[in-house]
């Protein structure tokens, strides 16, 4: 163990030691004289800090600085009474301040004490408790505003959880020297006590005891009491300073000396008015030389200031306009154009109240929820989304940007609602024909007025916020696979690694790489697959990996055994699936046309074939859209994966699954077969 960390369990022993133990005299002022260097280089260190965080141990040092200050009373209390004697300190305070008065110097250490206790130590308990109080009462504010900023992509995520950090350390800190200045009023309480105690019972002791006569027990007890009270008190009142001058610290680029000497001096003014003021109070019976002196110090500081100020020259438009090409020309400014945001949304200034809080918008707050929302639905932590105007789109659309590449766009009306047909349109209803930009249905745009009438003709009527949300989140779902890089992907995997380490050992860096674990997470995501059962995926590719490292083969096993999340998902609480099959002409063809070669397999069949099967299928595809029926096409395990390759360019909304892919004890209705037509 470190010295100082035994210095510090010492320190504490010691303290147990003087509680019940008696000290010698000299060891007595040696202590006394480190509780006051103690007691200086907290002061000083409390002015020279710029954030009250900065001295976060604070708390904890209070305290045991007050235990080591009652310890010292307890064993100079101890001296005193038992042998009128506490060490030359204390003889050395009480004999300068008391001097050949004892009745004078007590009066003025009354008054230190009702100083200490009722100005500094009152005052720094209040601040305290105000600072610990609104702190507590703004943290839910500045972690929404952190929140605001990370989905606005002024902040990255690893400055938004240190800012998070700071604020929840701040709480804890106000909340903690709202508990420790409790310590420091009771130790002025009692200060008082203990000050009481030495004199009443040192004249009793004196008297009775030691047969000193009573104006020689009041001249020696007096004269130690007031020294043994100066030596606890002035620590206490530097330690008191110190805890409100941390309490009332604001964060800022300077200590405390150079924020007071910069923001007091900083209208030279002020003190030409100020030093004015004081040479005509020369004119009363005040001292004139006195108050001249002093008014002229401040008239030529104000002077000497002004002349200063004037010194600084701004810098010409030549030299800024220089500077700022020289930054031009350094590399961080050049790579900085190239950076693209994963995803970005992008305004007209029409559509600015959307995202300004002032004007009512909640957008930043729907997009938070729906990072959130995706990350349970998906297993996928969202990257920020860039929110920003765009002056040269028109004033009510907007567009939504994947890695830089626009996916899709749409307009919105602020002042209308976006009324979705219930499937038959109604030309009575006055509003703006549209389309729903998420799923493209037909739907109006409809004013305030219109609003409930459009309900009571069963429209689906939202806000603009909401037609947004619900954009956006649709396309990150069907983007989502474009999302999970590699970086992502370690992210993922070190979040799992915490819980099942052996597990995450056992898939990679062998045999399976970063690389093929990300690729893997990316086909299920691209199928709708969400990827939140971490565990399960990499207990299916550690079982498998060993057989093979083939990625479509990986894909397959690892949807085989989600096939109770698959299940559920595409039930949706419906009594049973309904789907359309695949005939074995067809599968047979199929498993035919499959070409294996030394990079994978693929399907490799003649364009009529494919347009046989395609054919069928979008009169299957046809037939169950009329019943408003999810297309869902049910085959074997061995060609799943050819079939999705084959329909994926031509129905991409089409799900196909395997039969090991639903559990045993789901109901399915077979609505069609898939035919060679």
């Amino acid at each position: 163990m470190r010295a100082r960390d035994l210095s510090v369990l010492f320190g504490v022993i010691l303290i147990i030691i003087m509680l019940v133990i008696p000290l010698p005299g000299w060891l007595l002022s040696v202590l006394i004289l480190v509780n006051i260097s103690l007691a200086l280089i907290v002061i000083l260190v409390s002015m020279n800090m710029k954030d009250a965080l900065e001295f976060s141990v604070f708390p904890s040092l209070l305290l045991l600085l007050t235990l080591f200050r009652l310890g010292l009373n307890v064993s100079t209390t101890r001296s005193i009474l038992s042998e009128a004697d506490a060490g030359g300190v204390v003889a050395t305070f009480g004999s300068f301040v008391i001097g050949d008065n004892a009745l004078v110097g007590f009066v003025v250490f009354i008054i230190l004490i009702i100083i200490q206790f009722i100005v500094i130590t009152k005052g720094s308990e209040r601040v305290s408790e105000v600072a610990a109080r609104f702190t507590l009462d703004a943290m839910p504010g500045k972690q929404m505003s952190i929140d605001a900023d990370l989905n606005a992509g002024m902040i990255n995520e690893q400055q938004a959880k240190d800012r998070r950090e700071k604020v929840e350390n701040e709480a804890d800190f106000y909340g903690a020297m709202d508990g420790a200045s409790k310590f420091v009023k009771g130790d002025a309480i009692a200060g008082i006590i203990i000050v009481l105690i030495n004199i009443v019972f040192g004249l009793i002791i004196g008297m009775v005891q030691m047969d000193l006569g009573f104006g020689e027990a009041v001249d020696t007890f007096t004269r130690l009491t007031v020294g043994d009270g100066l030596v606890s008190q002035i620590p206490a009142l530097l330690i008191s300073t110190a805890t409100g001058i941390v309490v009332t610290r604001v964060a800022s680029e300077g200590n405390l000396s150079s924020d007071v000497t910069k923001q007091l001096l900083r209208f030279p003014t002020m003190l030409y008015i100020a030093g004015g003021t004081i040479i005509l109070l020369g004119l009363t019976p005040i001292n004139f030389l006195l108050t001249a002196v002093i008014g002229g110090v401040l008239i030529l500081s104000a002077y000497l200031l002004t002349q200063k100020s004037k010194e600084e020259e701004l810098p010409t438009q030549e030299e800024i306009d220089a500077t700022e090409s020289e930054e031009m020309k350094t590399q961080e400014n050049v790579v900085n154009l190239i950076n693209l945001d994963p995803i970005e949304f992008e305004f007209g200034y029409g559509l600015i109240p959307l995202a300004d809080t002032n004007q009512g918008g909640d957008l930043l707050d729907r997009v938070i929820m729906i990072r959130r929302q995706l990350a349970i639905e998906l297993g996928l932590v969202i990257p920020v989304v860039r929110i920003r105007d765009n002056i040269q789109l028109n004033p009510n659309e907007y567009r939504i940007k994947i890695k830089g590449n626009e996916i899709d766009k749409g307009e919105l009306l602020l002042d209308h609602f976006l009324a979705m047909s219930p499937g038959m349109e109604d030309d009575e209803l006055e509003g703006i024909d549209t389309q729903e930009p998420a799923f493209g249905l037909p739907a109006k745009w409809v004013t305030e007025e219109v609003k409930d009438e459009a309900q009571l003709l069963g429209y689906t009527v939202v806000d603009p916020t909401s037609v947004v949300s619900t954009h956006l989140t649709e396309i990150i779902k069907r983007h989502a696979h474009q999302l999970l890089g590699r970086q992502e992907t370690q992210q993922l995997i070190d979040h799992l690694k915490e819980s099942n380490p052996i597990l995450v050992d056992e898939v990679t860096p062998e045999p399976l790489s970063i690389g093929d674990i990300q690729k893997v997470l990316a086909k299920l995501l691209k199928e709708h697959v969400s990827i939140k059962n971490l565990p399960v995926i990499f207990e299916t590719l550690a079982d498998f990996a060993k057989l093979t490292t083939d990625i479509d083969l990986l894909t397959e096993y690892v949807r085989q055994a989600l096939s109770f999340q698959i299940t559920n998902d595409l039930l949706q609480g419906k009594p049973q699936l309904t789907v359309i099959t695949i005939s074995p002409e067809v599968e047979k063809t199929i498993s035919e046309h499959i070409q294996q070669t030394e990079h994978g397999s693929y399907l490799a069949m003649d364009p009529e074939r494919q347009q046989q099967i395609l054919h069928s299928v979008t009169q299957n595809v046809e037939a169950l859209s009329m019943r408003e029926e999810q297309p869902i096409i049910l085959c074997s395990p061995t060609i799943r994966m050819y079939v999705k390759q084959l329909l994926e360019r031509y129905f991409p909304q089409v799900i196909v699954i395997s039969y090991n892919e639903v559990e045993p004890t789901a109901e399915m209705e077979s609505v069609g077969v898939v035919n060679m037509v």
